[in-house]
C-alpha cells in the first residue's frame, strides 16, 4: 500500500512516477525501489533508443553528472501522466498554476486581514501638517494594530480623521472565492467536490452517482497507465502471453444492499455466477464444492430459439398428420354387457368405435 501510495503521489503532484527495478540471476523482479520524480531525466540516444538519468546526489546536485547513474528502460518502472511528447507527463500542478497561485494568494489575503484584527487598512487625515508622520504612524499600529488590540476605540485629536481605503471581505466576495477555488482544484484532478468537503451541491441522491463516476472517470484512467506500465516493465515477452495486469475496483462499484442482492439474483440466475462467487464477493466463506458452492445454475423453462415452436404443431382429421402423442382408449357404448343380448339398455350390435382423448 505504501509503494502504490507513494507512486501515485508521485503521479499527482510531478505527472511521472519512477521506481528502480532490480532483478536476479532468471531476470526475475525481486523488488521495486520508488526514485524521485525531480532528480529522473528521460530522453533518446542519437539511435532513438529510450533511456533514464537518475541523480542520486541532494537537490542541489541536480544535473551534476558526478552523481548520475544511467538506467535502461527495463529498469525502471516508468508511469507517465498526461504528455505531449510520449517520454515524460507533465504536472497538473505546473498545468494549473494560476488556478492554485489565487487559492493561495486569497489564503495570505485572508491571514493578513484576521491577523490585523479583521479591520481594514486606511489613512489618517490631519487638516493642517504633521512634523513627524513616521511616529503618528508607528504609534496608531502599535496601539490598534493586531488582531490583540481589535475593537479598541480610538481617540483621534487635532482634526484628525480615518479613512477606510483597502476593499472589505465583502466587497472582494472572499468566501466566494474560496468556494470557487476548493472546485477549481478538485476539478484539477477530476474530484467530486463532496470528496473534499463542499456538499454545497450534493444530496443523499446524487452522491452515489457521482462516486460512481469518480471511479469510472477518475480512477479507471489512472489504474490503465498503472496496468499498462507494469505490464510494459515487469513482464517479458514469454510472460506476457499467460498472465495480464488487472486492478479490481469492483470494491469500489458496489452499490447499496438491495442492488447488490439483485445484481447477484440475476447472474445466479442466469448461470454466469455460482454461490461462491457471490460470497466471495460478499467477503463470505465458500461452500464446500461437494455440497454444489461452485454448480452454475439456469433456469429450466428457457429454450433456443430455433426449437421455439418446435411442440406447437398440432394436428387434426383434415389429412393433417396427428400428434403421435395422443393417447386412444377403445370405450363401449353404455348399456351393453357381454353377457347380455336384451334389455332395455341393450343394443343389437356393440359399437368398436374409437374416440381419442387428448
Amino acid at each position: 500500500f505504501v509503494f502504490r501510495e507513494t507512486l501515485m503521489t508521485h503521479l499527482l503532484l510531478w505527472g511521472n512516477a519512477y521506481a528502480q527495478v532490480i532483478r536476479n540471476g532468471k531476470n526475475e523482479v525481486v523488488a521495486l525501489y520508488p526514485l524521485m520524480p525531480n532528480k529522473m531525466s528521460v530522453d533518446r540516444d542519437e539511435n532513438g533508443h529510450l533511456y533514464y538519468t537518475y541523480y542520486r546526489g541532494p537537490d542541489e546536485a541536480i544535473k551534476n553528472m558526478e552523481f548520475a547513474v544511467t538506467l535502461q528502460p527495463s529498469d525502471v518502472l516508468h508511469i507517465p501522466g498526461l504528455g505531449f511528447d510520449g517520454l515524460v507527463g507533465y504536472s497538473p500542478i505546473a498545468m494549473a498554476k494560476n488556478a492554485i497561485g489565487m487559492a493561495i494568494a486569497c489564503e495570505e489575503y485572508g491571514a493578513k486581514f484576521f491577523a490585523n484584527g479583521a479591520t481594514p487598512g486606511g489613512i489618517l487625515e490631519h487638516p493642517g501638517t504633521i512634523k513627524d508622520p513616521q511616529r503618528v504612524r508607528e504609534s496608531w499600529q502599535n496601539t490598534f494594530g493586531g488582531s490583540g488590540n481589535a475593537n479598541k476605540v480610538a481617540v483621534l485629536e487635532e482634526g484628525m480623521k480615518y479613512t477606510p481605503i483597502s476593499i472589505s471581505p465583502e466587497q472582494a466576495q472572499f468566501l466566494e472565492t474560496r468556494k470557487f477555488q476548493i472546485n477549481e482544484i478538485a476539478r484539477i484532478f477530476r474530484v467530486p467536490p463532496h470528496m473534499v468537503g463542499d456538499l454545497e451541491k450534493s444530496s443523499f441522491s446524487n452522491i452515489e452517482q457521482q462516486s460512481l463516476e469518480f471511479v469510472k472517470y477518475t480512477l479507471d484512467p489512472w489504474v490503465i497507465r498503472w496496468e499498462q506500465s507494469i505490464m510494459r516493465a515487469l513482464l517479458s515477452n514469454t510472460e506476457k502471453k499467460d498472465y495480464f495486469v488487472k486492478f479490481n475496483l469492483e470494491g469500489l462499484l458496489r452499490g447499496d444492499y438491495q442492488s447488490r442482492m439483485n445484481g447477484y439474483a440475476i447472474g445466479r440466475q442466469n448461470g454466469w455466477m455460482s454461490a461462491n462467487d457471490i460470497r466471495e464477493l460478499e467477503n463470505l466463506d465458500r461452500i464446500p464444492t461437494e455440497e454444489g458452492g461452485d454448480l452454475y445454475l439456469i433456469n429450466g423453462n428457457m429454450l433456443p430459439l430455433k426449437d421455439a415452436g418446435a411442440f406447437a404443431n398440432t394436428t387434426d382429421n383434415d389429412g393433417k398428420e396427428e400428434n403421435p402423442d395422443e393417447e386412444v382408449l377403445e370405450v363401449e357404448e353404455p348399456g351393453t354387457d357381454g353377457n347380455d343380448a336384451g334389455g332395455e339398455d341393450t343394443i343389437s350390435e356393440r359399437n368398436n368405435r374409437r374416440r381419442k382423448l387428448v
